[in-house]
């Protein structure tokens, strides 16, 4: 018998659309992510979690199709894809002098949401060198550089894996704050169980040759808060 994914609430409507997704030697994969719906994966280290979150925001080679509200991702030019189709990854890249620089409005969007203070960070982070920026203060301001451009999809990449306790709830309460304001869809990879049950509406163990719904007790809803469906 197949096995159920956890997590018994349904999204709003389909967002987002993997349909045969194959890379490298993988796939094919196919799911679907709905509005205000988180899906984890999970799977052994070197499976291919990352690529495949690539694969969707189209940095790797790769057939198959994948849908943005209807719209392929074939016939979006890369760049406006990846704005609507945010990735997260793991290790965030920094390739200028000062933080400002990476961001395209900084001082009208984060500055003035509180999300810096919750993430721990003084206002005048903004001019601070990134070669003064520690692993997990990269991490949390890649979480708000991956905000401020709005993406309807968040793709999320062990986003967490070098934060203490304290910073992982505030930046989840974060993600999923954007998450029900903005009618965003989630796909989250992770390799702690117990976060996944905190996240995930489903969840699926990625394998080589595909999917496999993964069978368990379900989001306990406490990430989410008051706003939460």
């Amino acid at each position: 018998m197949k096995e159920q994914p956890f997590g018994s609430s349904s999204p709003d409507s389909s967002l987002l659309a993997v349909d045969g997704l194959c890379y490298l030697e993988n796939g094919p994969y196919s799911l679907t992510v709905g509005v205000r719906e988180c899906v984890g994966l999970s799977g052994q280290s070197g499976v291919g979690k990352s690529q495949l979150l690539k694969s969707i925001v189209d940095l790797i080679a790769h057939t198959g199709e994948v849908y943005l509200d209807g719209a392929a991702c074939s016939e979006i030019p890369a760049p406006q894809w990846r704005r609507q189709v945010g990735l997260l990854p793991a290790d965030s890249s920094w390739w200028f002098d000062t933080v400002d620089r990476h961001f395209t409005d900084p001082r009208h969007r984060f500055l003035s949401c509180g999300w810096l203070e919750q993430l721990g960070f003084p206002a005048d982070v903004v001019s601070w060198q990134v070669s003064r920026l520690s692993t997990g203060e990269r991490q949390r301001l890649a979480l708000l550089r991956a905000l401020v451009n709005e993406p309807r999809v968040l793709l999320l990449d062990e986003p967490t894996s070098g934060l203490d306790p304290v910073y992982t709830e505030r930046f989840e309460h974060i993600v999923f704050a954007y998450m029900q304001e903005k009618g965003a869809a989630l796909l989250w990879v992770t390799h702690d169980a117990e976060q996944l049950m905190r996240v995930a509406d489903r969840a699926y163990i990625v394998e080589k040759n595909g999917l496999r719904a993964r069978s368990g007790g379900g989001r306990d809803g406490a990430v989410r808060g008051a706003g939460g469906r």
